[in-house]
């Protein structure tokens, strides 16, 4: 199955195709980019694939958390070209892509950097089902829980005893477990907000 995968959610930019070949491009600092880079790699990734965009079987993203403008540029792009070409859709979401770093059959609770010592969380278990839904946790809340898991974050933790993920590694093989699960009801992808953005907290 041909797919095109990106994750916008961060920092960084990770572009994934399989064609002919599977290719995967990185930008490690792509800061608030995204909407600039994003197409330029996409374009590269599916030379470097040997694929054509219109043999794409399934456009995946990343759902979050992270960036919401990053976030929304993923979802929106993947949703584009999904209609425009009529296939399907699939949404990962970062813990998913922290949780698929790990080989071993253990529980692991994910985590992703909600600064101020605060993180979101989520947890899985041996077989990557979850099994703590997606919340948002304080530190504090995490230590009195993390010791029946194998801890993944997204950043290195003081006092925590947490493996650092790889999420482009993550990504790419969450994407391959997932493709079964890829659909055709392009508006089901939506992103992944556990908390509201700090905007949206004013305004309330």
């Amino acid at each position: 199955m041909n797919y095109l995968a990106f994750d916008t959610s961060g920092n960084y930019l990770t572009v994934v195709s399989q064609g002919k070949e599977k290719a995967v491009r990185e930008i490690k600092e792509c800061l608030q980019s995204h909407s600039v880079a994003l197409m330029k790699e996409i374009e590269y990734c599916l030379l470097d694939a040997q694929v054509k965009l219109s043999d794409i079987d399934v456009f995946a993203c990343s759902i979050g958390p992270g960036s919401f403008t990053g976030i929304r540029i993923g979802v929106s792009t993947a949703k584009a070209f999904a209609y425009a070409l009529d296939k399907k859709v699939l949404g990962v979401t970062s813990f998913e892509s922290l949780a698929y770093n790990i080989v071993d059959s253990v529980k692991k609770l994910t985590l992703i950097d909600a600064r101020h010592d605060n993180f979101y969380a989520c947890a899985f278990d041996e077989n990557n089902n979850v099994i703590l839904p997606p919340c948002f946790l304080s530190k504090s809340e995490i230590i009195d829980l993390y010791k029946d898991f194998l801890v993944v974050s997204d950043v290195e933790i003081d006092g925590l005893n947490a493996i650092k993920g790889d999420l482009a590694k993550g990504f790419s093989v969450a994407v391959e477990r997932k493709l079964n699960l890829a659909s055709l009801d392009r508006e089901s992808l939506i992103p992944l907000y556990v908390k509201k953005s700090q905007a949206e907290e004013e305004l309330c």
